[in-house]
């Protein structure tokens, strides 16, 4: 499935590493998303809420109603941090692992196809909609 059938397809975002800072290109990212029709759900386990939204420590530790929600996890982490993340993801059940811009983990990505999910790496979701839709 391609990138832009992705975002078409799939709506409700689990977005892990996201920032409470305006400035930071996960929040911006995530603002920009909600703007065009994205449910946003925050994971950063220092804050219980960014963007005006209910923040999860972990996708592991969202309740069942909002974790079977989720589509596409998209990451703001580096590299080394990814594979935990897929483990979460392959757990909750998403479709979706979209490692942002400068972002990629070949072992983490094979895991996660092999378990059935797409895989984006070294994209910004936000650039590739405008591209794709605007």
């Amino acid at each position: 499935m391609a990138r832009k059938e992705i975002l078409a397809s799939f709506r409700h975002i689990a977005v892990v590493g996201i920032s409470p800072r305006a400035e930071r290109p996960s929040n911006s990212v995530s603002r920009y998303m909600v703007q065009h029709g994205y449910i946003i759900y925050p994971v950063n386990p220092a804050h219980d809420e960014i963007i005006g939204l209910r923040c999860y420590p972990s996708l592991s530790s969202m309740p069942p109603e909002i974790s079977k929600k989720i589509e596409i996890v998209n990451i703001f982490r580096k590299s080394s941090d990814i594979m935990p993340i897929v483990d979460e993801a392959i757990g909750i059940r998403a479709k979706v692992i979209w490692m942002q811009l400068g972002i990629s983990n070949a072992a983490a990505a094979e895991k996660a196809r092999k378990a059935g999910l797409l895989v984006v790496e070294n994209c910004c979701i936000a650039v590739d909609h405008q591209h794709l839709f605007q």
